[in-house]
This record gives structure tokens, C-alpha cells and sequence, in this order.
């Protein structure tokens, strides 16, 4: 699909500029950096800062009436101010670093037509008009309308839901709908920002950019006050506990000096015939009393003990490169029991890199002297160039697919890309992208008269019979020697990626049975030394899960673990999910709606439906039970529908299939005209 999508001119730089004028760019704009009266401000609103306040505003009448020194009120001032400004200064200094890192992080990119190239640049420079190429794994950077391709996203960033909804294209008459309702993400043509792709490729036609887009009207709903602190919650409750036990102490010693007053006096009677001078001056006494009650129970050195220390544990936190946004997060983190820190070096650049090349003997061919194999190289580059949705764009750079595809398109070289893009016997006929349920690509070439296959090295294993040697003969494929190669790379930390063909026609998501193995190359992917603000949503989700982990849980609960992952990520993601119950027995509960990922991972099914038990039992008696699944509302996995389709066309296939190795047997069976084991 990558090279015979349809070519469209795009935009002139003109009519770019002239778009942005009218319609607006495509920032969401982030919250406004904070200023340091913005900070002093917010600190008056402090429960505890406002009790010295009116405590000083006490003394202060007090201090007029001669009942209190004046050095007391100022006091308190002097700590309220000086609490004011360490407060603003620690808020102020964190704010503009979190702004810096953030502006040095890498900003989204999307591949875009413009002047009637593919060009990459920032999703925030997309305009309304641009025509967006997109690819699995992308996310989508604008609102618009599906105009070439056919696509399957996931909208979980919209909507909350993991479900795989296919797109198609529209006529240019579809309008993009104004009110948007939750038929609107499912509905057949309209595309939203930041949704990902799982599968598929297209063309997506801009028609709505920055806060116009729905992620913008959510971002712009999101930015209302943040809740308070741990530590401001809990102050909030030690002033409110000072405030009424201060109060009714006060109160209560006030009343009792009072008392002592009258009984002194020989009784209520003799006390209040002693006329109004006195009993005014004792009035005044108690209230005086009182107040200092008050005083002495307020601790008027918290705030600013509490502010001195925050900020000089903030400060030892950045000298460290930890960056703490907001200063209370000291008091949130000394909660924590146990604190997982990443440094096993599995976070990656992301910058893949072809470094060897081997045959399924195990006889590694240098990549320079690759080319004098000449049957290989030329298998290989069909491979590569024609399975792949990375291409070359005007100024020479790799753009489009995911990071193993560029690097496979760095290692075929542009030369070699342009030279197969103008054979037109090399026209791709019907292609598949890889998806996390398959683990492979393939791309028929019909004059060629070959499928050619492009994934996971196990997924051969399990299809391909024979080899090609390094003089390009076939022989019988020697699993010992290329599981013992696989090892050796993967023991190095290097990804490896399989190349096959098949003299066959494509099959849907399957590997033909005839296919040859050409070759295997190793991918290296350096050590992550950036920012964590750049790792993908699929690292951030296993350093989440690493954390978990570190925790030793005996049972982990996972809800959608896969949502906004493209394919790769997801698939990673689950293999891990499936280590950690395989080699320390945790048990795992994953809540999910894709039936494919069900099917491949879990032991047992609990179906629920209206806070129900609607069937439980092992995928197998499960997905046996299709129909009522989809009667339900819920889906089935992919293979369990294409074996409905086969039963309804009379096929006696069994109704409890749910893999591909499943439906394989079956359908061997029809063909020799038995039953299955």
C-alpha cells in the first residue's frame, strides 16, 4: 500500500498561509506560565496564612488599646511575607523549568503533500486544506474526512473505547458533521485528532485545526483549577481543627474569668452594683485573654517552616535533574513506599539501524558485500521496497511508517528505492501492513507472480520449509542453527526482522505454506538519552507497567492495557503482559474489548453484560458461542468470523475455531475430506 497510494499536490505555501489566516494554526495552546505575583497571590489563599492574618489584625487592635507590643503583629507580617515569597519564587523557578524541557522535547510530525511533495513537518503548522498521508501507527494531527484508503482506528483518547473502528473513503461531497455526538467517532468517513491507526493507510483531508478540532474543545473544557495538594488538603484540616478548638478554648477561659470576676465580687448581685467602669475594665481583660488563647494556638511558624523546606528539597531535586512542577508533589512523593526508577537501558532512541545481515544457516553476510549475492540482494530489495510504508521524499529523506520501516528503508537506500518505483512489472498488486495480530506484512506483485512477506521471525518458523543459501539455492530450513543465531542477536539487545516470498498468490492474513525464506537482519536501537517526555505512548506504558511490577503483585488488573498503541507497541506491550505471567506466575485480569486480543492471551472468559454474568469458560467454549456474542453487542475474534462465513457457505467447520492455526486445520481437514483432530 505505502507506494501506490494516490498522489495528491496539496497545498501551495500560499495557499498554506493563507489558510492559517483564515481558519487559525493548529496549536492547542498549553496553560500561561505563571508570574510571581500570579504565585504571591496564591499564597494568601492558604487556610493557615489567613488565621495569622487575622490573628496580626487582633494584635494590631490590641496593640492600639495597649493590651500587646507592637513587635508582635509585625512579626507575624514579616513571616506571612516572607512565607509569600519563597512560596512564589520555588513556583515560579519550577514552572520555567518544567517550560523549558517541554520546548526542548520533539514536537509531533506528520507527512503531509505540499507543493506536490510528501514533506514531514509539525502538526502544529497543519492547515485546514492540507491532505495528510497516513499510516498505521500515526496519530491523527487534525479533524477531517477519510478521502483515499481505507483505515482502522482507535478513538480511545476520544471516547475511552479500545475498539478497533474501520474508515473508509468518502465522495468530496461529505461534510464533516458540527455536533459531535459518540455515533460520530464510529461513523464511516470522519476522521478526529488523536486518534491512532491501527492498520491501513489514506489520506486525510484537514477540515478543522487547533481548538476548532474536538481535542481542542476538550483541552479548553480541561483547564479549570487543579485540586489541591496532599499537603494543602491536610493543612486545610490542621487551621480548621486550630480555628474551633482555638475558638472554643477562648471562649470557654473567657467565660471562666469572667466567673472568677463575679464570685470574687460575693455573687452576681454585689459584682455588677460595682458599677460600669469595672465591669468594662474585666470585660475587656477576658476578651483580652481570649485573644491571646488564640494567638498561642496558632502555629505561626508552620507556613513558613513548611515553605523553607519544600523549596530547599526542591532545589536539591534539580540539582539532581529531577524536575518537581510544583513544589507540594516533595510532600505527595514522601507518601510513596516504593519508588521505581527505570535504568535497566531498555528505553530507546527510537533510531533503528540495520547492522547485519544473515541467511537461516546462521551465516552472517557483511552488508557491504551484500550486493555481491546477487539473487539475495535482489529478493531483498523486492522485499523491502515494495512491503513497506516508508518512502523517500523530494529532499531525500526517509518518511512514513515506523521506525523498523525507515530503518529498512535506510539500509535499501534511495537509489535503489527510486530505481524499483520505475519498474512498473514491480507494481504492487495487493498488499497487507503489519498488524499485531499477524506480526508480518506481505505485497503481492502480480507480474512477478510472488508474495513477498516482511515480520516476525516466528511467524516463518511456523509457515516456511525451506531456505535460500548465500548462493541462492534452496535448502531445508535448519531451525537449531537459526534459533541459535536469533538468540545470539537478541542477547545483544537487537530486534530481529524476517524476509520470505512465496510463488503464490496473497493470503489474508496468513503466510502461504510454499514460502521461502530469503533472510533475516539484525536492527540495533541505542539507549534512550533524551528526555522522558519523548518516549512513545507504548514505553510510557511498559515503564507504567515495570513500576507495577516492581511492587510484586500477586494479581495484576489490567483495563485496556493496549488502548492508543499502534500495532507494534501493542504487541510488545502484550508480550510483556504474557512474560510476567509466564515466568512469576502472577495471576492477570485484562479487561478488554478486542476479541483478538482475548483470544491470543487469556486462559478463562468472564463475559459480562448489564453488571452480569452473561457466559465464563476457556476462549474455546467462549467464542463457540459467537452468535450470541454479536447478539450482545460484543465481538468476535477475526478468525472466528471468517469461520462463521465459511460454515454459512456450508463448510463444516467447527464453530469453536478461534485462532488461525485452528482454522488452518480445519480447512485441511475439508480438503481431505475428514474431520479435524
Amino acid at each position: 500500500m505505502g507506494v501506490t497510494i494516490m498522489h495528491f499536490n496539496g497545498l501551495t505555501d500560499k495557499q498554506v498561509e493563507e489558510s492559517r489566516k483564515k481558519y487559525g494554526s493548529n496549536v492547542i495552546p498549553d496553560s500561561e506560565p505563571t508570574t510571581f505575583w500570579a504565585e504571591f497571590k496564591e499564597t494568601f489563599k492558604d487556610p493557615m496564612i489567613r488565621i495569622l492574618l487575622a490573628i496580626a489584625a487582633l494584635m494590631i487592635v490590641m496593640c492600639v488599646a495597649g493590651y500587646a507590643e507592637i513587635y508582635e503583629p509585625i512579626g507575624t507580617i514579616v513571616a506571612v511575607l516572607i512565607v509569600a515569597f519563597v512560596s512564589a519564587k520555588t513556583g515560579v523557578a519550577s514552572d520555567t523549568k518544567y517550560r523549558q524541557l517541554k520546548d526542548s522535547t520533539k514536537k509531533d510530525q506528520c507527512k503531509v503533500y505540499r507543493n506536490g511533495l510528501v514533506t514531514v513537518i509539525d502538526v502544529d503548522d497543519v492547515v485546514v486544506g492540507d491532505k495528510i498521508l497516513l499510516q498505521s501507527g500515526d496519530k491523527i494531527p487534525a479533524d477531517g474526512v477519510l478521502i483515499h484508503g481505507s483505515l482502522k482506528v482507535d478513538n480511545s483518547a476520544l471516547n475511552g473505547e479500545a475498539e478497533e473502528c474501520p474508515k473508509t473513503a468518502a465522495d468530496a461531497s461529505f461534510a464533516l458533521p458540527e455536533d459531535i455526538t459518540g455515533d460520530t467517532f464510529v461513523d464511516a468517513h470522519s476522521l478526529f485528532r488523536g486518534a491512532v491507526l491501527f492498520d491501513g493507510e489514506g489520506v486525510l483531508d484537514v477540515r478543522k485545526v487547533g481548538l476548532s478540532t474536538m481535542m481542542g474543545k476538550m483541552a479548553e473544557e480541561m483547564q479549570e483549577d487543579e485540586p489541591d495538594s496532599p499537603l494543602k488538603v491536610k493543612l486545610g484540616k490542621l487551621a480548621d481543627m486550630i480555628s474551633r478548638f482555638g475558638y472554643i478554648g477562648a471562649v470557654v477561659i473567657a467565660i471562666m474569668y469572667f466567673g472568677y470576676f463575679i464570685l470574687s465580687a460575693g455573687g452576681f448581685e454585689a459584682y455588677f452594683s460595682s458599677g460600669a467602669p469595672v465591669i468594662i475594665q474585666d470585660i475587656v481583660e477576658a476578651v483580652s485573654l481570649a485573644v491571646v488563647i488564640i494567638v498561642c494556638a496558632v502555629p505561626e511558624g508552620l507556613p513558613l517552616m513548611i515553605s523553607l523546606v519544600l523549596m530547599q528539597n526542591t532545589s536539591k531535586m534539580l540539582d539532581h535533574n529531577v524536575l518537581v512542577r510544583k513544589a507540594e508533589g516533595i510532600e505527595t512523593a514522601g507518601s510513596l513506599n516504593i519508588l521505581f526508577s527505570d535504568k535497566t537501558g531498555t528505553i530507546t532512541k527510537g533510531h533503528l539501524e540495520v547492522v547485519e545481515f544473515f541467511t537461516a544457516d546462521g551465516v552472517t553476510i557483511p552488508l557491504d558485500q551484500l550486493s555481491q549475492s546477487g539473487k539475495l540482494k535482489g529478493l531483498i530489495d523486492l522485499a523491502i521496497g515494495k512491503n513497506t510504508q516508508s518512502m523517500y521524499d523530494g529532499e531525500g529523506r526517509v518518511v512514513g511508517g515506523n521506525a523498523t520501516d525507515q530503518a529498512l528503508m535506510r539500509f535499501l537506500g534511495q537509489e535503489t528505492f527510486r530505481k524499483l518505483d520505475e519498474v512498473s512489472s514491480y507494481a504492487v498488486t495487493r498488499s497487507q501492513s503489519f498488524n499485531s495480530a499477524n506480526k508480518f506484512s506481505q505485497a503481492y506483485i502480480a507480474e512477478a507472480g510472488r508474495t513477498f512477506y516482511k515480520g516476525a521471525p516466528e511467524k516463518f518458523l511456523a509457515a516456511a520449509k525451506t531456505y535460500l543459501s548465500l548462493d541462492g539455492d534452496e535448502h531445508p530450513l535448519d531451525l537449531e542453527s537459526l534459533n541459535a543465531k536469533i538468540d545470539e542477536l537478541a542477547g545483544k539487545s537487537m530486534r530481529v526482522l524476517a524476509f520470505g516470498y512465496s510463488p503464490s498468490e496473497m493470503t489474508e492474513n496468513a503466510i502461504n505454506a510454499d514460502t521461502v525464506l530469503i533472510g533475516l537482519v539484525g536492527i540495533r536501537d541505542d539507549q534512550l538519552d533524551k528526555s522522558p517526555f519523548e518516549l512513545s505512548g507504548g514505553q510510557k506504558r511498559r515503564v507504567a507497567l515495570a513500576g507495577v511490577i516492581a511492587m510484586e503483585p500477586k494479581v495484576l488488573i489490567l483495563d485496556e492495557p493496549s488502548a492508543g498503541l499502534d500495532p507494534a507497541g501493542r504487541e510488545n506491550l502484550l508480550a510483556n503482559i504474557r512474560d510476567i505471567h509466564r515466568n512469576r506466575g502472577t495471576t492477570i485480569l485484562m479487561v478488554s474489548h478486542s476479541m483478538d486480543e482475548v483470544a491470543q492471551n487469556v486462559d478463562r472468559i468472564l463475559v459480562l453484560k448489564s453488571a452480569h454474568v452473561l457466559m465464563s469458560g476457556t476462549p474455546k467454549e467462549v467464542f463457540a458461542r459467537a452468535d450470541e456474542l454479536l447478539s450482545a453487542g460484543l465481538d468476535v475474534p477475526q478468525v472466528t468470523r471468517v469461520a462463521m462465513r465459511l460454515r454459512q457457505q456450508g463448510l463444516p467447520i467447527d464453530p469453536a475455531v478461534y485462532t488461525v492455526q485452528d482454522l488452518e486445520k480445519e480447512l485441511l481437514a475439508v480438503r481431505k475430506g475428514g474431520a479435524a483432530c
